[in-house]
């Protein structure tokens, strides 16, 4: 059986009803945070990101994908819940989505931490990359 691969490009200031903010994250940390430089400690995610390191990204509180394993597999697989507030993959400019159970927010960035492009609803056995990202911030569509 042949999948269909269907690509999508990503624009910066793409419209849509869903604002690239949280109302707010773990520990109070909610909007203003911004860039990667802030270890944050949050235990609600599946045991996969058990040992993973956590970030608040422009305040998203999400384990970083440093594992062979959780940058190949990412949020596939798992249900809305069991996703949290997102992965942070740094180091790449393309995923795919795969065996995706829901649709997905990117938003690509860049070396500094600001957002290069932001895909919204991405949805599953989607291949979407952008030119120039340094890391890519998966978010779950609600």
């Amino acid at each position: 059986m042949i999948l269909p691969i269907i690509v999508r490009r990503c624009l910066l200031g793409e419209v849509s009803e869903r604002p690239f903010a949280p109302t707010t994250s773990p520990g109070g940390r909610g909007r203003g945070v911004r860039g990667l430089d802030e270890d944050v400690d949050d235990s609600r995610d599946p045991n996969r990101f058990e040992e993973l390191p956590r970030r608040c990204v422009h305040g998203f509180v999400v384990p970083v994908a440093e594992t062979f394993r959780s940058r190949l597999l990412g949020l596939a697989g798992l249900s809305r819940e069991q996703a949290g507030a997102g992965l942070l993959i740094p180091r790449c400019a393309s995923v795919h989505t795969f065996g995706m159970r829901f649709d997905l927010d990117l938003v690509f960035l860049d070396r500094r931490g600001e957002p290069l492009a932001v895909c919204r609803r991405v949805a599953p056995c989607r291949l979407v990359w952008e030119h120039g990202a340094a890391a890519v911030l998966e978010i779950p569509w609600p």
